[in-house]
């Protein structure tokens, strides 16, 4: 398998300029993980919010009851389906007519609506981490509830799930790997195809696998910097 180590490392990246692919790769599998990110954090912020918004009224009319029906569907469907399925729909049902090249924006879509039922929890949870009585302050000072909910409580709790919601985003962008069972030609794709055409799985697949760990390990990087940038105001 590791025999002649060199010559696998020149077909599977300098030869026909096959490392052009994996640059091609991880440039889809960047773009799909951002859009998917941005989707997921604000589909599930609203979520969020609104659970702890129907769960907090005193007096509860019909509409929160059906907001919060949806609520519980929509995180109760998507936490218990597997992300592969749920593409498979979007792309084979729900967007069916799509034209191949659009499988990319789908599957953007796709990610981005499953990472938004877990976000959605991280942050109910992250609100209702944070005392009662500052919401009471807020509104003592003659601040809206949804003002109050802006600037006092959502600060607070950004710094109680930041560590929760940068592992969401971690575990999402590894989860891009399953796009190639949609024709989008990701990182995993790539290195799946320059292996069938090398026939030595090794070096696309070691390869493949390394430029996912130096990400995640970027990615873990920067949440660490934010998280103690965040700690220091604290003590200010």
């Amino acid at each position: 398998m590791f025999d002649d180590l060199p010559g696998q490392i020149h077909k599977a990246i300098i030869e026909a300029d096959r490392w052009k692919l994996y640059l091609d790769g991880l440039g889809t599998t960047i773009l799909i993980a951002v859009g998917a990110v941005l989707i997921g954090l604000l589909l599930g912020s609203l979520v969020g919010i609104a659970k702890v918004h129907t769960a907090s009224v005193r007096k509860r009319r019909w509409y929160h009851k059906i907001l919060n029906a949806i609520c519980n569907i929509y995180l109760t469907v998507i936490r218990g389906t597997p992300m592969v399925t749920q593409l498979l729909i979007m792309v084979n049902i729900v967007f069916a007519a799509a034209k191949v090249e659009h499988s990319i924006y789908v599957a953007m879509l796709s990610f981005g609506i499953n990472s938004g039922a877990y976000v959605a929890e991280i942050i109910r949870a992250g609100i209702n981490a944070v005392d009662r009585g500052q919401m009471e302050a807020g509104r003592s000072l003659g601040l809206p509830g949804g003002k109050t909910m802006r600037l006092i409580i959502l600060p607070q709790a950004v710094k109680n799930i930041l560590p929760a919601l940068g592992n969401e985003f971690i575990v999402l962008v590894k989860e891009t790997a399953v796009v190639g069972y949609v024709a989008v030609q990701d990182l995993t794709k790539a290195a799946n195809w320059i292996q069938t055409k090398t026939f030595q799985p090794v070096v696309p697949l070691l390869l493949s696998a390394l430029i996912y760990l130096v990400l995640v390990m970027l990615m873990t990087w920067g949440l660490k910097k934010l998280e103690r940038r965040l700690g220091k105001s604290d003590y200010r």
